[in-house]
């Protein structure tokens, strides 16, 4: 797993390509319980040795849901074991494992999919948004996904060859910012952007909104984009609810309000499944 802060973190899934390599080749032999339970007793561990993440769950549950201290604490071991599950079922994924994925709001992915117009997906770190390419399947568009460049090239390669089934391409991040061509570009051409609407990394155009009753900041970029090409968003969380199990939320949002209402609604359903291991209200 890994730790990432809102000053400094790599967003790069951990392990070597070796080991993702190598986990991917056991999940088409090994069922999927066998590597939950593995994770069980790793996450322990991981507790100890990442102080700040686990400092900033524990406070997340203790302030913005109001848990006792146990309740927290034990809380924190499930949001941990979650987010390890769902590291696994994206590698589970690559090696051919199939999910089942229920989609609440199909009907407005599939309105703005069949129109003349493209638009924007709004992802956030909850759940295994992944599983929404894979699920809310274009059949006009191209499905264009902004993701991490820095990934290994075993994720990359596996990422790459499961989004290209599904008539999607990926837009990495790049530090010359050359990825805000392919952007444009794909929004000029009436397509669909997915993109990350929950963490600044370090950017400066933020705008605030109320979120569990404090002000906050999010990226401004998927708002100022789609107000400039006049495209509808989506707001789409994917959220794990048996081993093999998961349930898509789709929502339509007209501004950054919008989703901070919509996310902080999906949290408070789904609490340990909140994947911010930093002190979301003071990142930038």
């Amino acid at each position: 797993m890994q730790e990432p802060s809102h000053n400094q973190w790599s967003g790069k899934t951990d392990g070597t390509p070796w080991m993702q390599n190598a986990l991917i080749g056991i999940y088409r032999y090994m069922p999927l319980f066998v590597l939950y339970g593995v994770m069980a007793l790793v996450v322990p561990f991981y507790m100890i040795f990442n102080r700040r993440g686990y400092k900033s769950m524990y406070s997340f549950f203790r302030k913005r849901m109001g848990y006792g201290p146990f309740k927290s604490f034990f809380s924190v071991y499930g949001n941990h074991y979650n987010f390890g599950m769902v590291i696994l079922d994206r590698f589970a994924v690559y090696a051919g494992k199939k999910f089942d994925v229920t989609v609440e709001g199909q009907e407005l992915f599939d309105n703005l999919e069949s129109s003349e117009k493209g638009f924007i997906m709004l992802s956030s770190h909850v759940g295994c948004y992944e599983l929404a390419g894979y699920s809310l399947v274009s059949k006009h568009k191209t499905f264009n996904a902004i993701v991490y460049a820095g990934e290994s090239q075993a994720i990359m390669k596996n990422r790459d060859r499961i989004l290209r089934e599904h008539n999607m391409r990926m837009i990495p991040v790049m530090g010359d910012m050359s990825h805000l061509f392919a952007i444009n570009a794909a929004l000029d051409n009436n397509e669909i952007l997915s993109m990350p609407a929950d963490r600044l990394f370090g950017s400066s155009k933020s705008v605030t909104c109320k979120f569990f009753g404090e002000d906050a900041k999010f990226p401004k970029g998927a708002y100022a984009l789609a107000k400039a090409k006049d495209v509808k968003m989506l707001a789409v969380f994917v959220m794990k609810e048996k081993a093999k199990k998961y349930h898509a939320y789709v929502r339509e949002v007209a501004d950054a309000n919008g989703f901070a209402t919509e996310l902080e609604q999906i949290v408070r359903k789904y609490p340990k499944q909140w994947y911010n291991y930093f002190d979301f209200w003071n990142q930038g």
